[in-house]
């Protein structure tokens, strides 16, 4: 179904705020997709993000700032997402020994093996741009990037 059927509205000021429109809502549409699909793995998208990110950084432990700015929403609390990874036992913390403002944080053994179950998984949540070839997937990512700017 096309945005303007599935939000029963077909005039709009220009075609730039129906494209801002638009862009919204498909996001909205994935990010309900990805909490569905992350439900039965007892994860949200933001804790997902976050052991990633430490997935990316192991074996080297990063700090709750860098994650921030690493993460996809920079509006979560990066904190509290730790603690709750921290008592699933899929990650640990500890204070900076250089700077004891920061804390250290560093993905667990617990917390590489649910990524390593959830990878093949998550090809299939990928797929929910199987309408898109490879050129328009990168096509999109360019226009995307651009808007950015």
């Amino acid at each position: 179904m096309n945005f303007e059927e599935e939000i029963q509205q077909k005039k709009f000021k220009s075609e730039k705020q129906k494209a801002t429109l638009n862009l919204i809502f498909t996001s909205g549409w994935l990010v309900n997709r990805h909490k569905e699909f992350f439900k039965p793995f007892g994860i949200t998208n933001q804790q997902y993000n976050v052991l990633r990110i430490l997935r990316g950084q192991h074996p080297k432990s990063i700090s709750t700032c860098v994650i921030k700015e690493r993460m996809l929403d920079r509006n979560s609390d990066v904190s509290r997402i730790v603690d709750r990874l921290t008592l699933k036992g899929w990650v640990s913390k500890e204070i900076c020994p250089n700077d004891r403002r920061l804390v250290d944080v560093i993905i667990s053994d617990d917390g590489l093996a649910l990524l390593k179950r959830m990878d093949s998984a998550v090809e299939k949540l990928d797929s929910q741009l199987g309408n898109l070839s490879e050129k328009d997937a990168k096509l999109l990512n360019d226009l995307l990037d651009k808007i950015r700017e």
